[in-house]
């Protein structure tokens, strides 16, 4: 009986620290972004400019509709939940003031995506992350 009640503690734990992955935004390695704000970020990602601090131009892409990853990055930038965010997307394209951040279908699009395009900018889970990309961004703990 402790052996099973020890397995099933064990199974949460794994199945929380999935469920709460930390998202950190991320840029090409080659880009000569160091750092970006809380505020630039919103303002990157929810389309109300589109350039980075050094000038260039910064093109948002998003994780896949489904993902938890998605979601608990916009829970934790601007406090919104995914039907929100559509709602806010749907006034916005329908004035024809801006458009959402790119939309891909997997992650491994989000990682070709930052590799093939110096502007990218994205979010991932801090465990992906490796050379190829350079951190601008994390969450406050």
């Amino acid at each position: 009986m402790a052996t099973l009640r020890l397995t099933l503690l064990l199974l949460l734990l794994v199945l929380a620290g999935h469920a709460g992955a930390e998202p950190v935004v991320v840029v090409n390695a080659s880009n000569v972004t160091q750092q970006l704000s809380h505020d630039q970020v919103i303002n990157i990602f929810l389309g109300r400019y589109r350039s980075l601090p050094s000038g260039g131009v910064a093109v948002p892409i998003d994780q896949p509709e489904s993902s938890a990853l998605k979601t608990e990055f916009y829970r934790k930038l601007v406090n919104k939940e995914p039907n929100e965010l559509n709602a806010y997307w749907s006034r916005l394209i329908f004035s024809g003031k801006t458009l959402p951040p790119l939309q891909t279908t997997s992650s491994s699009d989000v990682v070709a995506l930052l590799i093939n395009n110096p502007g990218a900018i994205a979010y991932m889970e801090r465990g992906l992350v490796d050379k190829r990309f350079r951190i601008v961004m994390e969450f406050q703990r």
